[in-house]
């Protein structure tokens, strides 16, 4: 064998233990691919109850849980489950049409992203003209504003801003599928300032984020929130945009906090910081979900965090009940200057917090 040859094949072996890394994400056990536990939850899905919110047909809970039985559908090709899917849906244009989600705050404007994902399956415009509008309302502001919300407004970013951790996939879910459905940069310049902003306020220098700056503590969902976010945006903004550098600054200094607190089974604590809490399966879904894809986008070391992202799908799915209920999911929580308050949180089984952001997995890793 030639110097020349010899050379040339050690150069190929980082570049192969890289793909070796990148295929713990694939061939998985059997009751564990993400086929597998896709269709158990989609199907599932169909026969739930609606969850209602502020009064309406849909809270963010089961949008997102809509949203992940769609992508479900899609990418495995289940054309029985994406009618079902569609004639779930079909109500909102008829009889159910009175019990669309308002317009007016940022926990319901997310309901955009459903018909927008609908749109960017099916191509039918009623699904597009339904969804573009609750992008668009996000910036547009109401005579009603407070001068807070017209504050913002005028500075560019979304009057809906709050400073809480949850805008922080709020805001991105919608306005990056109104950017897939129009092709217009506009939905994904003022989503990345928004993300930006965030960052800068509230992210701490481990990455983490408190729930809110006067409760200092890194509860899961929340942070869980703000991964799912940022991954979104990540997935679709130009490597040349001005924002992106600095908010894969913030998703890759996240990753490395979460990576460190990877709890024994690979998943993470209620409180993230805590390691003699209790496991909570909606925020370990959605650090799962940031980190499949920073895996299979190359944002993430493969050699890393394969072992890590596979790791933590493994044991999702050990949370997965025989009836296709997640366990330990801690109910919807408002903020509490009180470490106690969050120990003490209930748990659910099947409740949607988990199931959609299960769902999330389901994609990322069957995505090509």
């Amino acid at each position: 064998m030639t110097k020349k040859l010899i050379i040339a094949l050690l150069m190929l072996l980082p570049m192969q233990f890289a793909m070796a890394q990148k295929s713990m994400l694939k061939n998985f056990p059997e009751g564990y691919t993400p086929e597998e536990v896709g269709r158990r939850m989609a199907y599932r899905f169909v026969t739930e109850n609606h969850a209602l919110h502020i009064g309406k047909w849909i809270g963010y809970p089961e949008t997102f849980y809509w949203n992940g039985a769609i992508r479900y559908a899609t990418l495995s090709k289940d054309k029985s489950l994406m009618n079902l899917l569609q004639r779930r849906f079909e109500h909102l244009f008829n009889e159910e049409s009175k019990l669309l989600p308002i317009m007016n705050h940022v926990d319901v404007n997310m309901f955009g992203s459903l018909p927008l994902w609908l749109y960017n399956v099916t191509g039918d415009n009623r699904y597009k003209e339904l969804g573009l509008p609750y992008a668009d309302t996000q910036w547009e502001v109401p005579a009603d504003a407070t001068d807070e919300q017209k504050a913002w407004a005028n500075d560019g970013y979304s009057w809906q801003t709050r400073l809480w951790i949850d805008d922080m996939y709020m805001i991105p879910v919608v306005q990056t599928q109104a950017y897939h459905a129009t092709g217009d940069m506009k939905y994904l310049d003022r989503t990345a300032r928004e993300m930006v902003k965030y960052l800068d306020e509230l992210q701490r220098p481990n990455g983490l984020f408190y729930h809110a700056p006067d409760v200092p503590y890194y509860w899961g969902r929340g942070n869980g929130w703000m991964a799912a976010g940022m991954t979104e945006i990540l997935k679709c903004l130009p490597k040349d945009h001005k924002d992106r550098p600095r908010i894969m600054k913030g998703y890759l200094t996240m990753m490395e906090s979460l990576k460190k607190y990877q709890n024994k089974e690979g998943l993470w604590n209620q409180l993230i910081d805590e390691p003699d809490w209790w496991t909570e399966t909606s925020g370990s879904a959605m650090f799962t979900y940031a980190f499949i894809n920073g895996v299979k986008n190359g944002w993430l070391d493969a050699k890393e965090y394969g072992p890590a992202a596979r790791k933590a799908w493994l044991a999702l799915v050990d949370y997965l009940t025989e009836k296709n209920q997640v366990r330990e999911i801690c109910v919807g929580t408002n903020k509490k200057n009180d470490k106690q308050y969050y120990y003490d949180r209930p748990r659910r089984t099947g409740d949607y917090h988990a199931q959609g952001p299960y769902l999330w997995c389901v994609a990322a890793l069957m995505e090509k």
